[in-house]
Order: C-alpha cells, then structure tokens, then sequence
C-alpha cells in the first residue's frame, strides 16, 4: 500500500491541470502520471481515477488512440469502488471516441451507451446522445442520425446552449445534405449565422466545410470559397486534422496547378503531423518506462535492504552460538568450522553474485534508449523500419530472457545433469555449434553440490565469454575424470586473446576464483588469432 500524502498529490494534480490548459501536454503527461503513481487505489480512487482519464485524453488529443484505450482501461478494475457516475462517464465517452476514431462503430456506440444509462446530469446524457449520432453518421446511417438529433435540438437545455445547439443542427444539416435533403442548406446557414454572431471560429471551421460540401455538386466556385475560409481558421488554430479535411475537398473540386499545390500540402501536412504523433507516442510510453525503472529500482533497494539486515541477524546470531559451542566442544567445533566455513564463502559468493547479477537488467537501458530513439526518428509506416524496430524489440526481449536463465537458481539434485546440456545447448545458433563430449561417464551424484554450481557457472561463464568476444564458428566442451579429479576442457576456433591481461577483462578472473576456490588448477592458451583453450580440473 502506497503511503497516503493527500497534500504532495493535490500538489501534482494542480501543477497537470495547469500545464493541461495551456495545452502542454507532455508536462502535463508527466505530473499526471506521477499523480496516478502517488496514488493508493484504496483511498485515493476519484484522484487516481481522475489522472487516469486525463491521460487518456491527453494521448487521445494528440492522436494516440491505442494508447489512450490502454490508459483508460486500466480505470476499469477501480471503477468498481466509486459510486459516483460521473467517473464511469468520462472514462465510458473516452473509449468511445477513440473506438469513433479508429473506426470501430460497434464498441463506440457501445461504450457511449452505457455511458448514457448511467444516472448522470443533463448536459452528459445530451453529450452521450450526440456522440451516438455521431457514430450513425460515421456509419453514414443517416436517417438514424438525423432522428437523434432532431430530437436534440428540440430540448431546452440545449435550446438554451447557443454552442451545442449550433453544433447540433450544423450535424443535422450535414445529414440532409447527405440524402438530398432541401433541408441541409436551412439548418447548415442557421449554424452558420450562430457562429459568426458569436464569433465561434472552432463551430465556424465545422459550418464553414460542411457547407462547402454541400455546395460541390451545385456551385463549385461557393464550395471551393467556404474551404478555403475554414481551411485559413482551421490554420489559425492549428487544427490539424481540419486543415487536412478542407485540403480533402479542394483537391477534390481543383485540378492543374492548384491541385497540385493543394495536393502538396496536404502531404506536408500528413507526414508532420504522423511524426508529431509518433514523438509524442514514443515520448509517453518513456515517461511510463521511466517510472516503471524508477519504482522497480527502489522495489530492489528495498529488498536487498531487508535481506542484508535478515543477513546481518543470521550472523549474529551464529557467532553468538558459535561462540558458546566452542567453550563446550572446541576441538570439535574447530575442524567443523573450517570445513563448514569454506562453504558457506563459496554460498555467499554465490548468493551475492546472484542478487548482483540481477542489476545487469540496467544493461538493457541502451538498447531500449535506442530502440526508442530509432522509433522517433524514423518513418514506421515503411515494411523495412517496421521490421527494424521489431528485430530491435526481439533482441531486448531476447536479451532479458538471457540475463534471467544466467542467474537463475542451480538445481543440484537429480536434474542437475539435464539442465546443465541443456544451459550449454542453449549457446547453440545457427552461426555456432556447441559440442559436448563426456558429461555423461561423469558419476554426478556424487559431486558435492557446492562444486556442481561451480562446474555450472564456470561452464556458463566460458560460453558467456565466447559469445561475447570470440567471434566463433565451433565450440567443444570435454569432460572427464582423471584418477580423482574431474578435468573440463574447453576450445573454440575464435579469435583467441593475446595475453593473461585480458583475462580479467573479458570476464574469465570469476572462473579462476571459483576453481581456486575448490583447490583446482586452470590453464589458458593465450595465443591470438589461433583460437582458445582453456583446461581445469578439481579434486572430486
């Protein structure tokens, strides 16, 4: 459970709403975010259900449809704890705009349904009744449209509303336009007249492009002029979406030099505003990826705190005990002690090792970086950019699968055998093969189990090391017992090293530790260009 901190929350919350109106959006992203992170599911549900929705918008107005149904789904499961309808609305009318945008009719009108049974004021259940028009007029189901909306328009509260009631009949006349109606030119004027009286320039762009496609089959010289009016507001207000639709009907009604001017810009246009979109995508999805690490960090310097302390107890308390079974059987004890301490250094470098390890995910920050950077960079409309992006993802993917199998728990009981092929198969590529002579004339069962994690990690630690640096077409991995010892003898035909040095520095100084460590003997051919061999052995 998150600490609750009502001030540092409502804090983040107003410093996103702030940057929100001012159409900031990824300042605005990023305190949100950090809001919703802030935030206990328990105690805190309006607040998180709120940051939640504003994301969604957010990701929503700038054209990441995807991405803003994920955000706002992640609402869902919380919904259940509010009894306010107010939160359903919002996060039932997102999803339905984003389902309106992405052409999928049958889930808009869906979730805008549900959101106009919910038990909420006026102007939402006009909100929600409207967008189910509009969904019929996407669908160009006419007829059902402008039965919605005739009724709309005879409500009071919207009669009382001179901007939804001018979006409303502007809609309607869209419609009559659309089935020949000689209605459309009354209710497209009347909106027309609205707006330029209240000087709406975003309801203007609209009256303005639907009369001009009114006009395109009775005066093209009129439609043309009414685009040209809503595409120079549609500019001024940086509304993308209708600059490119007023470009729509002028490419549509010209042609010679003007077509070609029209058609060009409308190209700029597109390939801007996808590029926009995309940078703003991909700069989202990093702010998320940077919480994620940030929360996944502090989860382990939280762990590995408690377990250092656990350890610090442990300790403790083996001295103590050590302590008194030495004054009683000292003799005894001190044999035992040194066999059992011996141990317990190789565990606790193994443990220790293990919990390092676990930091090498760090690793993958580069290629993440990259990957993003590439994203946002580069056009992933093109086949061969898509492709490069996923070969990328499946490398990270790849990658993180890897570093988990490398420090992964040893079973040093019966499977022990099998796992160990299979972590030496698992080196095997279409570019290096990997063969294994002798594992099995090796009697296992009776190798202690602190000497089987060695043979496992210093057989791993070797193919780790090829893999990285030896630029190898074959592997051979040899095992075999010598009077009483077990020897392993390891050769590629890679590029080899030049001198002792560079052991430490391709990683190889853990292998002679832990043969070391068991009062084993290693030997490296440091010849370069001639490939590399290494032979160990331990008594057994």
């Amino acid at each position: 459970m998150k600490q609750h901190n009502t001030i540092e929350i409502d804090k983040l919350l107003n410093l996103a709403d702030k940057y929100f109106e001012k159409s900031e959006y990824d300042s605005s992203y990023y305190y949100f975010n950090k809001a919703k992170s802030a935030c206990d599911t328990t105690t805190d549900v309006s607040k998180i259900i709120y940051s939640i929705s504003n994301l969604a918008t957010i990701q929503q107005n700038l054209g990441d449809y995807s991405g803003s149904e994920t955000t706002a789904m992640e609402a869902m499961p919380i919904l259940q704890r509010t009894s306010n309808p107010k939160y359903k609305w919002n996060i039932y009318t997102i999803l339905g705009i984003n389902y309106l945008n992405t052409n999928n009719a049958k889930y808009a009108l869906f979730y805008f349904n549900k959101a106009l049974n919910l038990k909420t004021d006026e102007s939402r259940k006009i909100g929600s009744t409207n967008n189910i028009a509009l969904v019929y007029i996407e669908n160009e189901d006419y007829y059902k449209a402008i039965k919605i909306l005739s009724t709309l328009k005879l409500n009071e509260e919207v009669r009382n509303d001179w901007e939804t009631y001018s979006d409303i009949i502007n809609n309607l006349g869209y419609c009559y336009s659309k089935i020949g109606s000689t209605k459309a030119i009354v209710y497209l004027n009347k909106s027309l007249n609205i707006n330029l009286k209240k000087k709406n320039d975003w309801g203007l762009i609209s009256s303005y492009y639907n009369l001009a496609s009114f006009h395109t089959k009775n005066n093209l010289a009129l439609s043309n002029n009414y685009a040209k009016i809503a595409y120079k507001k549609a500019t001024k207000l940086k509304s993308v979406d209708s600059r490119l639709g007023c470009l729509k009907l002028l490419i549509q009604n010209t042609s010679g030099d003007e077509l070609k001017k029209y058609s060009l810009t409308y190209l700029n246009i597109n390939d801007s505003i996808t590029k926009v979109r995309q940078k703003a995508k991909n700069q989202f999805a990093k702010i998320k990826y940077d919480f994620k690490k940030e929360k996944d960090e502090n989860i382990k310097l939280k762990i590995q705190q408690a377990n250092q302390q656990k350890q610090q107890v442990h300790r403790d308390q083996f001295v103590y005990f050590a302590l008194v079974i030495l004054i009683l059987l000292s003799v005894i004890i001190a044999n035992y002690l040194a066999a059992k301490n011996k141990r317990e250094k190789i565990k606790a470098s193994y443990n220790t090792e293990t919990r390092i390890s676990k930091k090498l995910h760090d690793e993958l920050a580069n290629d993440v970086y990259q990957t993003m950077a590439f994203a946002e960079t580069q056009d992933l409309s093109t086949t061969q950019n898509k492709e490069i992006l996923i070969s990328s993802l499946d490398t990270i993917y790849t990658r993180t699968r890897n570093i988990s199998r490398e420090n992964s728990n040893i079973d040093t009981g019966l499977a022990f055998i099998s796992h160990l092929k299979d972590m030496m198969s698992g080196f095997n590529t279409q570019m290096v093969n990997v063969l294994i002579n002798g594992v099995d004339t090796i009697k296992w069962t009776a190798l202690e189990n602190h000497k089987k994690i060695i043979v496992y990690r210093v057989v791993q630690e070797l193919l780790v090391n090829m893999k990285k640096h030896s630029k190898c077409s074959l592997v051979v991995l040899t095992f075999k017992k010598n009077e009483n010892k077990l020897q392993i003898d390891y050769t590629d035909n890679g590029v080899g090293i030049g001198n002792s040095e560079l052991i430490s520095k391709n990683g190889l100084l853990n292998v002679e530790n832990r043969i070391h460590a068991v009062k084993g003997t290693i030997t490296f051919d440091t010849k370069s260009n001639k490939g590399f061999r290494v032979s160990l052995d331990f008594p057994i």
